[in-house]
């Protein structure tokens, strides 16, 4: 969050705070001029104008106060989403209820402004040290089912904090839906576009979901090895999910054909080319990566390693998630609301991230999708230290 905006949210924070006691000291004042007014024997009717007239200032003036205070968080805030701010709208128009969601957008801003007052503070006293400044630069791999846009960015806020701490990032731009080996063959040409146009050598692969299948598919099948310092795994499936292949079975055939055609429109309007819907959902069942696993090798150039994580609740889970997380705990057991944790580790170095909240930490969590500031896990944090620590490597 820019520091702008982190100065728009304060002051839209302190104003409705400011809303919050000078609206209580100013009915409080009114009350005690109205039983002031009406107790009085003489002069009652000039002094019922001046009461009258207190009150219509007040009431704009607080009016005026308010609104500018809930323009500026709404416009500044990214903790507040879509979800508080539709509240805040709904819940504005009814008494007493309106006071405990003023409360909670103040909380909430409030927790905002210094959170990211923090972050900027941390990044404004390390500039110097570009602790994310690798050797190779970062190439960003996408899951299934999302494309690499310029002003949605998959990745959320990480890649701006790479870039602020000395990072050069890249992505993978390749089809959201198509089969492992198809996807593999766009990564490749990606790879070399950046490598000849830069002349960076290497890259360092960071991949989400599917993305890491895409990934060790192109280096062991399509030649990337030389072309690839390192690939990073987050939260990919590499053993598949068994709920895939439980799911895939139940479902008739005429209706994936249907869902299939359907996506597959969508996404060829939106950039895709000869979008693949089944394939790649088929390509993520256990037992085609299970196949897939003895075919593709790893390449003793590339330096592996994997992250996954828990999501403890389901309700935690954003839509789907929350949804299949007790379907995926089933045939999965501990999972991150899509892929089971045997699954993840892939590599010379694999970590299971949990949480001490309830809350846990979800697919789409690791890469900051929602934007959210998740208590007790710091996802930007994470892939600064995460790249940081393959420049210590010499990567």
């Amino acid at each position: 969050m820019k520091q702008t905006r982190v100065d728009l949210c304060r002051a839209g924070n302190l104003i409705l705070r400011i809303f919050s006691i000078t609206t209580f000291l100013g009915v409080a004042l009114i009350l005690a001029g109205f039983f002031g007014v009406f107790g009085e024997g003489t002069g009652f009717f000039d002094q019922a104008k001046i009461w009258i007239l207190v009150c219509i200032v007040t009431f704009l003036v607080e009016l005026t106060v308010f609104w500018v205070g809930i323009i500026l968080v709404y416009v500044s805030s990214t903790q507040l989403g879509i979800k508080w701010r539709v509240w805040g709208a709904v819940c504005g128009w009814i008494p007493i209820v309106h006071l405990f969601m003023l409360g909670k957008i103040i909380r909430v801003t409030s927790a905002e402004v210094k959170t990211e007052q923090a972050k900027n503070d941390l990044n404004a006293a390390r500039a110097s040290e570009k602790i994310c400044a690798t050797r190779y630069p970062i190439l960003f791999v996408h899951g299934v089912f999302f494309r690499d846009f310029e002003h949605l960015n998959y990745w959320g806020r990480i890649p701006g904090e790479l870039e602020k701490n000395g990072a050069v990032c890249y992505y993978g731009n390749h089809n959201s839906a198509a089969a492992v080996k198809d996807s593999a063959v766009e990564l490749r040409e990606r790879i070399r576009e950046i490598v000849e146009k830069t002349g960076c050598e290497r890259v360092n692969i960071i991949a989400h979901s599917k993305g890491g299948l895409d990934s060790r598919c192109a280096i062991s099948l399509e030649g990337m090895g030389p072309y690839v310092a390192s690939l990073t795994t987050i939260n990919t499936p590499h053993r598949g999910c068994e709920f895939a292949d439980f799911l895939l079975s139940k479902i008739p055939k005429a209706q994936q054909q249907m869902v299939a055609r359907t996506y597959n429109a969508a996404a060829a309007k939106l950039g895709d080319i000869d979008p693949d819907f089944l394939a790649a959902v088929y390509d993520l069942t256990h037992a085609k990566c299970m196949e897939r696993n003895e075919q593709v090798q790893d390449s003793p150039l590339v330096y592996y390693q994997s992250f996954g994580s828990k999501l403890t609740k389901a309700v935690s889970g954003r839509f789907p998630l929350n949804f299949t997380h007790p379907l995926v705990k089933y045939f999965d057991g501990a999972n991150d609301g899509l892929v089971g944790e045997a699954s993840f580790p892939w590599g010379d170095h694999y970590q299971f991230l949990t949480n001490t909240k309830k809350r846990g930490i979800s697919h789409a969590d690791m890469i900051d999708l929602n934007r959210e500031n998740i208590p007790g896990f710091d996802v930007r944090e994470f892939y600064v230290q995460l790249v940081a620590d393959l420049k210590k490597k010499g990567f």
